[in-house]
């Protein structure tokens, strides 16, 4: 299995140096398998999944603050010898690429930004619930039906719901206070790559005027509403995620 600066990776092609790095981010209490493998095995492009610290296969313990995630996954850039990538995120993801964007735009060529916003609030009660593991599995299912479409898949619903259930409570709980602490409303100008944001149309955790704010304070963005979707949106409509990122991607690989 491949682990870099404690990271534990997917990747696709990474041997083929032409090919442009995409660099795929998961959301709170995520890992690489989030993404569907319509993203993780994208034709054309030098892809990689990561397991943020704490998740998934990552060893330690979550960093509770979206500046130490960027952090992360600057030093593993840095391990990787990837000078520069497109950076595709989800909902916690989205703001450590946003954070990266900002601070460091030197190492990002564009941005692809699911169930984003310039802040990330989280219900009071969820982000106290998730904090005892007593009160764990039921937060855990308040968390799923808020996230998912009334249409979609119940058997993707329950996947979901059981991937959810192996996150440590700590993990999911500092993952929500790194979202609560989030809010770059006021640097949005300061991102100079450009940017694509979707949201799914019936996404209950970021709503779609949060997706609509971010979009306002970009200069060079394209925003898409996802119909019968939420926002898990990567996994319930994976065909549209990528049909729709695919241009996006593609002239940013041009530039590159």
């Amino acid at each position: 299995m491949p682990f870099q600066n404690g990271l534990y990776y997917y990747a696709y092609h990474p041997q083929d140096k032409d090919r442009v790095p995409l660099v795929l981010i998961h959301g709170a209490g995520g890992d690489h398998l989030h993404w569907p493998v319509q993203m993780r095995r994208l034709s054309g492009f030098r892809i990689y999944a990561l397991d943020l610290p704490g998740h998934g296969k990552s060893g330690g313990h979550g960093l509770q603050r979206i500046e130490n995630y960027a952090q992360a996954v600057i030093n593993w850039l840095n391990e990787m010898h990837i000078p520069k990538a497109i950076l595709v995120g989800h909902s916690m993801g989205s703001a450590i690429a946003l954070w990266m964007g900002i601070h460091y735009p030197q190492r990002v060529l564009g941005l692809g930004l699911l169930g984003s916003g310039p802040r990330l609030p989280v219900d009071p009660t969820l982000l106290e619930e998730t904090g005892y593991p007593s009160t764990f599995p039921n937060t855990v299912e308040k968390i799923i039906r808020r996230s998912f479409s009334r249409s979609t898949e119940r058997k993707l619903v329950k996947i979901a719901k059981e991937r959810m259930l192996e996150t440590r409570p700590s993990v999911l709980h500092g993952d929500f206070l790194a979202c609560e602490k989030f809010n770059i409303a006021g640097q949005l100008p300061q991102i100079s790559a450009p940017a694509m944001i979707l949201c799914g149309e019936d996404d209950e955790m970021v709503p779609c005027r949060l997706s609509k704010q971010l979009a306002e304070g970009i200069a060079d963005v394209d925003l898409e509403i996802i119909p019968e979707a939420g926002h898990m949106l990567m996994i319930e409509k994976p065909e549209a995620l990528a049909s729709q990122l695919r241009p996006f991607l593609e002239d940013l690989s041009e530039r590159w």
